[in-house]
């Protein structure tokens, strides 16, 4: 049962489900939450596996929601704080 100890399923607002591995999460000095997640495909998809996700958390109504982080000055931040945290694990690509 540990191997799906990380595993989170997502189901988006057409209500198709996606799965992906809980890599890290973040809470800030303001109780805002985050949560760093990378795609598991299945072996036919094509998909970039290595592609991180990250995301703002928050309780609504008893449930989790996940979104997108809309600022691109928060956005910054909290990327480079899961990029510094995850670096022993992953090689991070600059994009241009």
């Amino acid at each position: 049962m540990d191997d799906f100890e990380n595993i989170v399923t997502v189901i988006d607002d057409d209500g198709n489900e996606h799965i992906f591995e809980e890599l890290d999460r973040i809470e800030t000095e303001e109780g805002k939450k985050y949560i760093a997640l990378v795609p598991l495909y299945d072996e036919e998809e094509t998909e970039d596996e290595g592609e991180l996700i990250i995301l703002r958390v928050f309780e609504t109504d008893g449930e989790t929601v996940l979104e997108p982080i809309e600022d691109d000055n928060e956005f910054e931040e909290i990327s480079s704080a899961f990029e510094e945290r995850l670096a022993e694990f992953f090689d991070f690509e600059e994009e241009e």
